[in-house]
């Protein structure tokens, strides 16, 4: 005999969603450099962290701007390990929900909010 009731799939896409954000936050100092590099090695341009040297692009100077995008990358001094522990805490929080999911789907129990009354 079949139960009437469908189980509740687990809630994947939620934590891959997190863990791409994760992703994100503690990687985009990283992103930021790669950007400086690449605008300043296409358009010719000097960049250190020492001071900043103008790049003439289009007739503008962006080389405070590239400086900036380059001196960003010392955040990764904060966000890498940030995202280790964030990652970590993800990490422990998939598992102990995943086992307490398994374990109501197992026992039969419903899902704790259950689902919305049927319209006639």
């Amino acid at each position: 005999m079949m139960n009437a009731t469908p189980h509740k799939r687990f809630p994947w896409i939620w934590y891959l969603l997190a863990l791409l954000v994760i992703g994100a936050l503690a990687f985009a100092p990283i992103g930021s450099v790669m950007l400086c590099g690449a605008i300043a090695n296409a358009y010719g341009c000097k960049v250190d962290e020492g001071s900043v040297h103008p790049c003439i692009i289009s007739g503008h100077d962006y080389g405070e701007l590239l400086y900036s995008l380059g001196v960003m990358g010392w955040f990764m001094l904060v966000t890498i390990p940030g995202g280790l522990v964030a990652f970590v805490s993800w990490l422990i929080f998939l598992i102990l929900h995943r086992v307490a999911w398994r374990k109501r789907i197992s026992a039969g129990i419903p899902p704790p909010i259950p689902p919305p009354p049927a319209i006639a």
